[in-house]
């Protein structure tokens, strides 16, 4: 079963259980997707990949958004951006620790013989596409300069 569908049907779940957070956060998520799709004539379904971006950057959001509640004395606003990015979560993968991506920019920088800085903007391209959804883009370029320099 495609993500999208996968939505699809847990909306239905959470209007059923009247699980009012989740119903919500997957409302979002399921309006960015047909925006995605009305942006390509003739889409049926989005591929699985995008629908991950839309995810990705909808937790991200939401994480933001629940720090500056946060820093606003807002806790029941951050808590609710929480929750929903609680939902998102269940449907990326699971993230990378931070042994893990080392290894796996080793790997890729291994891969393409890079030796300098110079070669970053080869190895963020490689990296980025290979480990998308598995780690924030800030955390990559992170690891891939320190290994690297």
């Amino acid at each position: 079963m495609s993500l999208e569908k996968e939505i699809s049907k847990s909306i239905m779940e959470a209007m059923k259980a009247k699980d009012a957070v989740r119903l919500s956060a997957l409302r979002n998520a399921k309006k960015y997707i047909i925006e995605a799709k009305t942006a390509v004539h003739g889409m049926d379904e989005l591929p699985d990949g995008d629908v991950l971006k839309i995810l990705t950057k909808l937790a991200k959001q939401g994480i933001d958004s629940a720090a500056i509640y946060t820093e606003q004395n807002r806790q029941d606003l951050a808590d609710e951006e929480l929750a929903q990015v609680a939902v998102f979560k269940e449907y990326l993968p699971k993230q990378l620790s931070d042994g893990e991506l080392t290894e796996e920019i080793r790997k890729i920088i291994a891969e393409c013989g890079a030796t300098s800085m110079k070669e970053m903007g080869k190895v963020m391209g490689i990296a980025s596409k290979s480990l998308a959804g598995r780690a924030e883009g800030r955390a990559i370029s992170e690891k891939v300069k320190a290994l690297l320099s």
